[in-house]
C-alpha cells in the first residue's frame, strides 16, 4: 500500500506486546513512523480494555510506515521473524492471549506473496523446530491505540522489554 504523501508504504505486523514491537521497528533505517493499535478483530473502535478482555478478537499490532527506497518489505519481514517466536500460539514471552498472536496483515497481493514466501523460507531453513503458527491475512481496519500507548518506551524512559 503506498501512501500518497511521500511515497511511503505500510506494513502491519503483530508479534506480541506492541510496545516492544514498536521499539524494535523504530530502530530500522528507512522506517519513518509507527502507530500502535489494534487490528484483525470484529468490533468497531476497540479500546485497550476491550482487546485485553479477549472479546474483540483484535491483535495488538503496529502499522509501520516505511520508505521502500531505504528498506524493503522483505527486510521488515526478516526483522519480524527474528524478533519473536512465530511458533507459539497466542503468546509471546509472559504475554498470553489472542491479542498477542503472531500475524502479518498484508496490504495487497504483492505483500501477501512476500509474506507467504518468507514464512515458507523460514520453515524450510531449519531455524525453527516447531510449525510456524503466524497468521497471514489481508489487512482490515487498523484502530489506533490510545495516545498513552504511542511511543510508550520513549515516554517512560524504558530501553527495552524486560522478560
Amino acid at each position: 500500500m503506498t501512501n500518497s504523501t511521500g511515497g511511503l508504504e505500510v506494513a502491519t505486523l503483530a508479534a506480541g506486546c506492541f510496545w516492544g514491537v514498536e521499539d524494535t521497528f523504530r530502530q530500522v533505517p528507512g522506517v519513518k513512523d509507527i502507530i500502535v493499535g489494534y487490528t484483525g478483530g470484529h468490533t468497531e473502535n476497540p479500546t485497550y480494555y476491550d482487546v485485553c478482555g479477549h472479546g474483540s478478537g483484535h491483535a495488538e499490532a503496529v502499522e509501520v510506515r516505511f520508505d521502500p527506497k531505504e528498506v524493503s518489505y522483505g527486510d521488515l519481514l526478516k526483522v519480524f521473524w527474528e524478533n519473536h517466536d512465530p511458533t507459539t500460539l497466542n503468546r509471546q514471552g509472559p504475554d498470553v492471549g489472542m491479542q498477542y498472536r503472531s500475524a502479518i496483515f498484508t496490504h495487497g497481493a504483492e505483500q501477501a506473496a512476500a509474506a507467504e514466501e518468507s514464512k515458507r523460507s523460514l520453515e524450510e531453513s531449519g531455524q525453527v523446530r516447531r510449525p510456524i503458527v503466524t497468521e497471514i491475512t489481508p489487512a482490515s481496519t487498523f484502530w489506533k491505540a490510545e495516545e498513552y500507548h504511542q511511543r510508550y518506551f520513549e515516554k517512560h524512559g524504558i530501553s527495552h522489554c524486560q522478560i
